[in-house]
């Protein structure tokens, strides 16, 4: 069967359907990770968009359950130069086409990824199209020039209700914007006791869960679409220590009263080079974000731009200067991507112990007491 996918900017490809059939628009972007294809589509982060995969061959590992990092996938359109029905690996449970299928979403194969790259490097990311229908291609450029740029990713993306994963350790609200899998790993891992809360969770309800620390999660779109999260962070900020990661990160800048911009194509994949300014190391580093925090605006608030990015030297990193919080644009928890930079998390950890010394907390006791009495 054929596809097509049209660009906003009338070009127009043709290739191979696999997946499902349908029809749906979003937002193209690539992503230059050499492997990790099975991360990349189940990321909801790539919610409301069509991801193009640079490296030539996907699907020659084929799925597996294990590798997933979010329930199901939320990417609107799968583009590939060559899709391989027929995985080689022992620990594949089935194809991408199959994993295509059972979530609705259309791929394309056999075109010029390179080309396509190409343009939206030159260009900027774009509205896209990707159909396996017969319609004329004057319909579809009209269909995609009425489609709406979404705004609601984050809302469709998060849990619904509050969960939990038990440990016996340090307690941690991570506020869900669209987390992947790998944050809520990488701090069970650590022993941590982790709630996991919907995105529109209040200040209050957070702190009636009695945290030691909140992690703001990863998550897609214009962080501006999130007012409601910005107002969150800005009351506990100095409460409670706070580590960010990706729409995190652009949240907390927001919350602080810096400013966020929309990259020309952004950054995605697993080879990002970024410096850290207090060692002046490099590290690699795997990210998903098509927004950045504005240099120019940081100057005047309490931040301190910690990490930049090697390549075109946009803000990486940030803490703030007075409280117990500092953030990261980039994956530190991978999945796609290298794990050089997990040991954030055992920073974010050795903060909150700090934080807890110097600032003991009341004897539970003491505090019903004061309670009954109306003193608080």
């Amino acid at each position: 069967m054929q596809a097509r996918l049209l660009l906003e900017d009338g070009t127009l490809f043709t290739g191979s359907a696999f997946g499902a059939e349908g029809e749906k628009t979003g937002e193209v972007v690539f992503n230059t990770g050499i492997t990790g294809y099975q991360e990349v589509l189940s990321d909801p982060s790539y919610c409301g968009q069509i991801v193009t995969m640079t490296y030539p061959l996907i699907g020659n590992y084929g799925i597996t359950r294990d590798d997933f990092e979010s329930v199901a996938p939320y990417v609107h359109g799968f583009v590939v130069r060559r899709h391989e029905t027929v995985p080689s690996n022992w620990r594949a449970e089935y194809s991408v086409d199959s994993l295509l299928k059972e979530y609705g979403i259309v791929g394309i194969s056999g075109i010029d990824t390179r080309m396509l790259t190409r343009m939206i490097r030159q260009h900027g990311t774009m509205k896209g199209i990707l159909t396996t229908s017969a319609q004329s291609v004057e319909e579809l450029r009209e269909r995609l020039t009425a489609s709406p740029i979404l705004t609601n990713q984050v809302a469709t993306v998060s849990t619904k209700h509050t969960y939990s994963s038990p440990g016996s350790k340090e307690r941690i609200v991570l506020v869900d914007y669209g987390a992947k899998s790998g944050i809520l790993r990488e701090l069970t891992a650590r022993g941590c006791d982790v709630v996991v809360v919907p995105q529109d969770t209040t200040a209050d309800e957070i702190r009636r869960l009695n945290p030691d620390g909140i992690q703001l999660s990863n998550g897609p779109g214009d962080p501006k679409d999130v007012p409601h999260a910005i107002r969150t962070i800005q009351e506990l900020l100095g409460e409670y220590p706070i580590f960010g990661i990706c729409l995190g990160h652009q949240l907390f800048a927001l919350a602080c009263g810096a400013d966020t911009e929309k990259l020309k194509f952004g950054h995605r994949g697993g080879n990002h080079p970024v410096k850290d300014l207090r060692t002046n190391r490099c590290y690699i580093t795997s990210q998903n974000h098509g927004f950045t925090v504005n240099e120019d605006s940081v100057a005047g608030t309490e931040l301190e731009v910690t990490h930049i990015n090697n390549n075109d030297k946009t803000i990486e990193g940030l803490k703030h200067k007075k409280y117990p919080a500092f953030t990261v644009q980039y994956h530190p928890e991978a999945a796609p991507g290298p794990y050089d930079n997990s040991y954030l998390f055992d920073q974010f950890l050795d903060m909150i112990r700090e934080h807890k010394q110097q600032n003991p907390a009341n004897p539970r006791q003491a505090e019903l007491a004061a309670a009954a009495k109306g003193e608080r």
